[in-house]
């Protein structure tokens, strides 16, 4: 089983892989773009910019087109497409409309990680919260209204539930 999880940061992603990981027999994790890169000597700025989620957005490609199975994905290419727009950038442009519905069509399930009112309660403050929502709502628009026609038939599940109970909801879509 793939597993894609997307939102915008401070929303419980990294939380979460690690729990499905520790649920789903022989599953692991790939951790997110930002942390792959800063590994192999990647120097980000702050706030990032538009070159920074560029680089993740490829790295995040790159990953999601290994054969690996049984993985967990924190972050997919949709992230970064949000981010980008987020900041003025137009997503259309910024990939291979084919290459990424490719790539998409390899999960098993997308998880959508939006921000709701247990998240702004119980999760600690994130970094800028305004670049933060636009984020989320330019991941929602991506996901639902499909601009670039990449979602195709890739299940979605959007986690609006408690945080306890993510989870659960995540293995009863999963079936598992």
């Amino acid at each position: 089983m793939r597993i894609g999880v997307s939102g915008a940061h401070g929303t419980g992603k990294t939380t979460l892989v690690e729990l499905l990981c520790a649920r789903l027999d022989g599953h692991t994790s790939v951790e997110e773009p930002y942390v792959l890169l800063e590994e192999d000597g990647y120097d980000f700025g702050f706030p990032p910019s538009q070159d920074d989620y560029r680089a993740q957005l490829q790295r995040s490609l790159l990953e999601l087109s290994s054969t690996a199975t049984d993985v967990v994905f924190d972050r997919t290419p949709l992230d970064f497409l949000a981010y980008l727009a987020a900041h003025g950038a137009d997503a259309e442009a910024e990939t291979d409309r084919a290459a990424l519905r490719n790539t998409l069509a390899s999960l098993d399930l997308l998880v959508l990680l939006p921000i709701t009112p247990s998240t702004e309660r119980l999760l600690p403050d994130p970094e800028m919260p305004r670049l933060r929502r636009a984020v989320n709502d330019e991941l929602l628009d991506l996901v639902y209204d499909d601009p670039l026609q990449v979602i195709g038939d890739v299940p979605v599940v959007e986690l609006t539930c408690p945080l306890g109970e993510r989870a659960d909801v995540v293995a009863a879509a999963l079936s598992v």
